[in-house]
Order: C-alpha cells, then structure tokens, then sequence
C-alpha cells in the first residue's frame, strides 16, 4: 500500500525528531553541567588585609587630589568602595578593632574588650595580647611575651589555614604586637612587630616560632631600618596642603625637644630625647618601614606563588601615633596620609609583578576613627570639651559612701566602665540590679555625661538602633564592667593637644572600607555596613567557613 518512498521519508523524520532530541537533552545536560561548575568560590592566590590605624573616612575624600592613582585612588576607581561603613560597637579602638575585622564579631562575643582592661576572675588590670606563657624572639626583651590567647573565638585567617590543612600561608605584619597578633589569629604561621628603643627590630614571640627566619635575620641587619633616622619634611610644597589647618598651632603635640609644632621636623636631632627608633613610630617613616618588611615577608614567605591562597596582613600603625600626637586635621597628618599612598603604590606594584594583577584579593578599612581636637572645636564654636574624671570619682565615691556606709562596693573604674565587688554587695544585702541602677542615675546627673546603662540592662534588653545597640555589641557578660558610661560627643579624656578615639559617636566609628582584586565586583554603596561583616564577605568570597563567633553578613553588592 505504500511506496518505499514513503517508508524512506518516516525514518527520516524519526531520526530527525530524535536526533533534535537528542540534541536537546544534551543541551539540557550540558546546561546542567555548566550550573554544577559555576565556580563555589574564587581562589586568589593571595588575600592581603590592610588595616590603616585611625583613619577617618573622609580622610579618602579630604587629601583625594593628593593621592596617586595606584594607591587609594585604584582601590576606590577599581574596587568596590563602602561609604557608610561604621563600627557597630565601643569601645572603639586598636585591640577590638583587629579583633572584629578579623573575626567578624563584636567584643560581646570575640571578647577582646579593650586594649586593656580589669579582669574580673583574677582582680587586675591586662593587655589584650599579653601573655606570660611566650618569650621573646629576635631580641632580649620582654615585648615578644604576646599571643591571641585572650580573642575566644576564631579568625578568618584561622579558617583558612583550616581549610587548606594548614597549608595556606598567614603572615601579620604591624609596628603595634596588638596589629599584628591578632589579625593573624590562633594558627598563623608567623607575627611581627617592631621594637623601637634603641633596637629598631622586627621581632616576635615563640607562641609562633624559636627562631627568626633567615629573612628577617637579613632585614634586622641591613640599613633598612637606620636609613628613617632622617628629617621629616612635607612630600609636596606644604604651601599646597590647603586641606589642613595652619602648621604652628596650640592644637598639636610637641616631640621632646621642639619648641613648636612645625615642618621641618629633624628627628636625627631630636633622637635621643625621644626614646631613638620610637620616634619613628610617630612618623610617616614607620608606615614606610612597615611596607619594606611587608614586602620582604611577600619574599621570603613566597606567599602567593601556588594556587593555595596565602594570607597577608598588614597593620599601618603610624597613622594612629601621628594622629594622637598631632589631631586629625595638622599638615603632619595630611603629609603621613599622601606618603601612605605612596607606600600602598609600592605593594600594588610588586603584588601585579610577582603574584600577577587579577590574582589576588585586598581589603582596606580602619580599627577606629578619631576626633578633632576638642579645644579647636571649642574655638570654633562647636560643643566639645574634656572630662573630669578625677573630679567624678571623687563625686561617685562621695556619693556611695553617703548612700551605702562603704566605698568598698567599687572595685576598678576604667574604660568609662565601674566594675562593682558583688560580694561587698552581696555580704551589705543589696540587691544588685538596684546598686547599679542607683550608681547609673548618679553618674548620669554629671554634664560629662549623655548616658548611662547597667549590665542589668545589657543583659535583659535587645537593642537594635542608636548608641545602646553600640554599647551592647561592646558589652561581654563575663568580661565587662556593671555601669557602663557614654561622654557627651566631643568630650573626652585626653590632653588638649592631639586627637583620640574610643567612644560610640560618629566621628570614631566612621571608617573607609574599601575591596579590590579578583572575585571583587567595582563599584560602590551607601548602604550602612558594619566592620563585623568583612570577615564573613572573604569567607563567602573564598568559599570557607565562617569564623566561629561571626554575627556579621557578607556584602553580596561586594562580589562579583
């Protein structure tokens, strides 16, 4: 009935129908396939983590026509640049601020709660990285006693190591042992810092090793350090620093020796006056010996030469030294943050050359802000002024002697902190929720003050906005003090020269955070982030675990 014709036409269409399917189930598969190898994670060679040690954000902004275009300015112009980036708790300063960026926690949970503080269990005051169980290495000295052991939780540069079975790399650099120690976490494979003095020394701690490696034998014994012992004059026509007020002031620091604040500043000069190597630490010169070793730490470490990803982290400590000295808006401030530029240029460049540009990933934000300098505000008319706490305590202890029979009820006041003896309290029968709220009220009837909480309060409340989210993220229940105290903004206790930090106001927690590299996508936001969320954005951006305390959030915008 049908022609061999016919027969020969439906075989070709049944083999054309199945080979169009055919062909669509392997799209399908090779769809699938392409979903499955979408990359988990980005894998740089090298993630390099720099923390600029009291950097305001608008110190980006202010000194913009001075920078170059390989420092700041590729960081921002290439990367990806949050705006609104903030602290998310107080006390807001050096020890904390490594601890939180490199956790991605707050001190209610990482436990670093100061640089110091009174610890409650053994009734004395310690450093946030000291420990009595380490030596020194690379010198006789007492200063290489250090290790993380008081940050309770991990870092990110701890979960690397982990999931690279401790083969990735992670080396911290910093003038500063807190810079240094505690960014690179529980596992690093190396800290250092620098002991000024007569020494001018990189050295470390045997928590990390028994003997400095050879490069750093190399470094501590050539020039690299002695060729700083010379006069700090501007970089540019100082003429040209219009964005800083006049250079002789009464709102700045004197060095030992000087009889004004001014340009040029001969430290050769004033060198034994002002503790020999130390006074470089409180120049743009420590930034610049900080970048010489970190580049030999890129050397001698060969980190960024597999494809394991190795771990930098530099802390400029300069920054901060200069700016207690000499406040935030001196022409020698300005002149640390365009050399710093210049030094940021420097391992940009040698990272494109030896680790190849677009194979490795950096971060740069700031462990704190800072304030002007109160008595220029006052000058200018703008509310500000300086505690009087000895002035306080003497109210506070007058008060509780009158109120209670006994002073014995206060054991430590620091940190804008009052650590109660809950023994005394208990053996005089009072409840305690009431001592405290009874001292709080007191406290709070000072000018000084513009709030006043109790642990009671930490404790039992969630905060989620404002100042008392701050004071809560700062606060941890077995660390911290029973009343804990907010200056008004613009007071502070400090000398009435040089600027400082520490509180929860706006101008300490502002910060720069700035991301760049590969896996990062340019751009910029200014939606609020938090200095908790860097931690856990490498994390995503690298595909590991979250430290083990994070309370932050990635930055989707961030990667790409």
């Amino acid at each position: 009935m049908f022609s061999k014709g016919f027969f020969s036409f439906i075989l070709l269409v049944g083999f054309v129908l199945n080979s169009s399917e055919a062909i669509s189930q392997r799209k399908v598969k090779e769809s699938s396939k392409m979903e499955i190898s979408t990359p988990l994670m980005t894998n740089p060679k090298l993630v390099v983590g720099i923390v600029v040690d009291q950097m305001r954000y608008d110190y980006l902004t202010r000194f913009w026509n001075h920078y170059g275009d390989d420092g700041f300015k590729r960081l921002v112009n290439e990367g990806f640049n949050c705006k609104n980036n903030h602290f998310n708790y107080a006390p807001t300063s050096t020890g904390p601020g490594h601890a939180s960026v490199y956790t991605g926690a707050t001190p209610s949970v990482h436990g670093v709660i100061g640089n110091n503080w009174y610890d409650k269990e053994i009734d004395k005051m310690v450093y946030c990285a000291s420990d009595e169980s380490y030596e020194t290495v690379g010198m006789v000295s007492e200063a290489g006693k250090m290790s993380p052991h008081r940050m309770t939780v991990t870092t990110i540069t701890d979960q690397l190591r982990l999931h690279t079975q401790m083969k990735g790399k992670v080396i911290a650099v910093a003038l500063k042992d807190r810079g240094a120690v505690l960014p690179g976490g529980h596992t690093a494979n190396a800290a250092y810092w620098f002991l000024g003095g007569g020494e001018g020394k990189w050295i470390s701690s045997t928590y990390y090793m028994e003997n400095l490696p050879e490069w750093v034998v190399k470094f501590n014994s050539s020039n690299a350090v002695q060729k700083y012992k010379r006069p700090w004059n501007t970089i540019e026509n100082i003429n040209s620093y219009v964005e800083s007020g006049p250079d002789n002031n009464n709102y700045e620091g004197l060095y030992s020796g000087e009889s004004a604040p001014v340009f040029p500043h001969n430290l050769p000069d004033l060198w034994e006056k002002n503790s020999q190597y130390e006074i470089l630490k409180v120049s743009p010169f420590g930034n610049s010996i900080t970048t010489d070793f970190a580049l030999e730490a890129l050397k001698g470490e060969q980190l960024g030469t597999d494809e394991i990803t190795d771990f930098l982290a530099i802390s400029y400590s300069s920054t901060d030294y200069v700016g207690h000295w000499f406040g935030v808006n001196s022409k020698e401030i300005q002149d640390t943050y365009i050399r710093l530029d210049r030094d940021l240029e420097r391992i940009f460049k040698y990272l494109d050359t030896k680790v190849g540009k677009g194979e490795y990933t950096v971060f740069l934000t700031a462990d704190h802000g800072a304030i002007n300098v109160p008595a220029y505000l006052e000058d200018q008319k703008i509310p500000a002024g300086y505690l009087n706490k000895s002035e306080m305590q003497s109210n506070l202890a007058e008060f509780i002697k009158y109120r209670y029979g006994s002073t014995d009820l206060i054991k430590n006041y620091s940190n804008n902190q009052l650590f109660l003896d809950h023994k005394v309290i208990q053996n005089l029968d009072l409840s305690l929720q009431e001592v405290q709220e009874t001292l709080a009220n007191e406290l709070l009837s000072s000018d000084d003050m513009a709030m006043v909480y109790t642990a009671y309060q930490m404790r039992n409340n969630e905060y989620t906005t404002g100042i008392p989210y701050i004071i809560q993220n700062g606060y941890n229940m077995k660390r911290s003090g029973d009343v804990l105290m907010v200056p008004k903004p613009a007071n502070i206790d400090y000398s009435k020269t040089g600027s400082t930090h520490g509180s929860a106001q706006i101008y300490d927690t502002h910060t720069p955070l700035l991301f760049y590299g590969k896996g990062i996508k340019p751009g910029a936001t200014t939606l609020k982030t938090e200095i908790p969320d860097i931690a856990p954005t490498l994390a995503a951006l690298l595909g590991i675990a979250f430290p083990n305390g994070t309370t932050g959030k990635p930055i989707t915008a961030v990667l790409e």
